[in-house]
């Protein structure tokens, strides 16, 4: 048994991308996570924003926020992916801790 830690990973989408670029971005990384076995992958559009400094003569920026459960392997594929695509001008991924809340009187 593999046990899948919950992972955030926010990437950094060229502003000039066109959506249909953008959404098929979206959906290769969505089965590639799929494919490699990880689970209850949530994605969220955070739309284009102004960076706070320039990325390769870039201002703006589209944001994208994928929440997934993976093992470290997949992680180190995906950024690696991301490293070579031309459209993305930066990545990160943590790792989020999770907490047992317990009432202690």
């Amino acid at each position: 048994m593999i046990f899948l830690n919950s992972y955030e990973t926010i990437y950094i989408l060229k502003p000039d991308v066109t959506d249909d670029t953008n959404l098929s971005l979206v959906n290769y990384y969505k089965a590639l996570i799929k494919e490699k076995g990880g689970k209850n992958i949530l994605v969220q559009h955070r739309g284009r924003r102004h960076l706070s400094y320039n990325i390769t003569h870039y201002y703006d920026g589209i944001y994208i926020q994928m929440n997934y459960q993976a093992n470290g392997k997949l992680v180190k594929l995906l950024e690696k992916s991301m490293r070579f695509n031309e459209n993305i001008i930066r990545y990160l991924t943590v790792k989020h801790e999770i907490l047992n809340m317990i009432n202690v009187y």
